[in-house]
């Protein structure tokens, strides 16, 4: 502390003018040095610094209310955006149940068609097996009927005679004649 007090001192007497010399005290120097190139920036820097700094605040408030106002923005869009999501949401709910309900509407109405397409095509099968019997039995019964005859007229021809073909002619035109009368 003594060097640092001697280093004051020996600033208020300067050397005469015919003498020139070093001050070999290297912190009594520095001290001496940095006092004054910080006065100087003090006095000097001291309106660029607060003016860097203000111009350097002001960005940051800029920043940070444009951040502000982005924020608000994307948070009135991200409400704007779920909203919009509940309603589409709600939508497809809405779909999904009306599709649920067509298609058990549809599977209904088909399961309708087809049954009555079963019945008709029972109906048609029906009449056609009705149909396929009766023309057997009719061609049975042709059948029987010419197997029949055959059998008759043979069985008339061996019999018969033509005395007895004569006689049952005569009954037969007698019988028609009292009729017509």
């Amino acid at each position: 502390m003594k060097n640092v007090t001697d280093s004051f001192v020996s600033l208020g007497h300067w050397p005469s003018a015919g003498s020139f010399g070093f001050n070999t005290d290297i912190l009594a120097t520095n001290l001496i040095n940095l006092s004054v190139v910080l006065g100087v920036l003090v006095f000097f820097g001291k309106g660029v610094l607060s003016d860097l700094l203000d111009n350097r605040k002001q960005r940051i408030l800029n920043t940070i209310r444009n951040s502000e106002e982005l924020r608000g923005g994307a948070i009135e869009q991200l409400e704007k955006a779920r909203t919009r999501l509940r309603k589409v949401e709600m939508e497809a709910d809405q779909f999904r149940v009306n599709g649920y309900s067509e298609i058990e509407r549809e599977r209904l109405n088909f399961i309708n068609s087809t049954s009555k397409t079963l019945k008709q095509l029972e109906n048609y099968k029906n009449e056609t097996i009705n149909f396929e019997q009766q023309r057997a039995i009719n061609q049975v019964r042709q059948l029987v009927f010419q197997q029949a005859l055959q059998g008759a007229l043979g069985t008339l021809s061996s019999c018969l005679n033509n005395e007895l073909h004569l006689r049952t002619i005569r009954a037969n035109i007698g019988m028609l004649g009292a009729i017509t009368d």
